[in-house]
């Protein structure tokens, strides 16, 4: 017998996954902004690696995303790999930036 709310409790996995790495993203920003304000060498290499992470993060989530309907899986599954590579990256900057 199969779950007829199975499709409804992936997105919904799916869209808490979303809404936790968004407000780590606001965190992130947060400090990203009081870095820059501050001026100086470590506020130019913020903005540089911000520029640069995002191009890399973007890449990144389009293999991802890319390898996972390659594997034939679903649309859920695909979203949640994309997800997954920014939700890392924030994760990672909301450590460095919080010390």
């Amino acid at each position: 017998m199969s779950n007829p709310l199975g499709p409804w409790n992936a997105w919904f996995a799916f869209s808490t996954q979303a809404a936790r790495m968004y407000w780590e993203a606001q965190t992130v920003m947060l400090h990203r902004s009081l870095r820059i304000a501050q001026g100086g060498a470590k506020a130019e290499a913020e903005v540089q690696r911000m520029i640069t992470e995002k191009v890399a993060a973007l890449a990144e989530a389009q293999v991802a995303a890319t390898m996972a309907t390659l594997k034939g899986s679903m649309k859920h599954r695909v979203a949640k790999k994309a997800l997954g590579v920014y939700a890392g990256r924030v994760r990672r900057n909301r450590r460095r930036l919080s010390k």
